[in-house]
């Protein structure tokens, strides 16, 4: 495998755990957004990957892109609070099927993906620089 397939593999790595931090922000922005239980309101988000071979020639290397992005088919998270002028007859205000504690963790796992292909990169950038060096000398 080449250098070029390390900055390959580490590149479409931080595309796409950029692609899921975006996913969350969103879901962390829109999950307290009251709507009607009669309309659609917003939906969790979920980024879709899929493992892509780097080269015939390396078919263990995997390089990953995104897929599609689903929305979580959970019904809305229903509270009674039938002073709010979003309630239904029955008191219940719709808010977003959005899991706040399971999208903190995946803002943490997606970032620190994120982190370590950033310092795939660097690391590769370096040994290159000094393979570089010392064919020069």
């Amino acid at each position: 495998m080449s250098i070029a397939h390390v900055f390959q593999i580490a590149g479409t790595a931080l595309t796409a755990q950029s692609m899921r931090l975006n996913a969350v922000a969103s879901n962390l922005a829109n999950a307290d957004s009251a709507h009607a239980s009669t309309g659609e309101g917003y939906k969790a988000k979920q980024v879709v990957f899929q493992a892509m071979p780097v080269a015939p020639s390396a078919p263990w290397a995997q390089s990953v892109r995104m897929t599609r992005v689903i929305e979580d088919p959970a019904p809305p998270r229903l509270v009674y609070d039938p002073r709010h002028p979003l309630a239904d007859a029955q008191g219940y205000v719709a808010y977003p099927n959005v899991d706040v504690v399971e999208e903190m963790v995946n803002m943490i796992s997606a970032s620190r993906s994120y982190q370590t292909n950033a310092e795939v990169m660097a690391t590769a950038k370096d040994l290159m620089q000094r393979t570089l060096a010392l064919l020069q000398s």
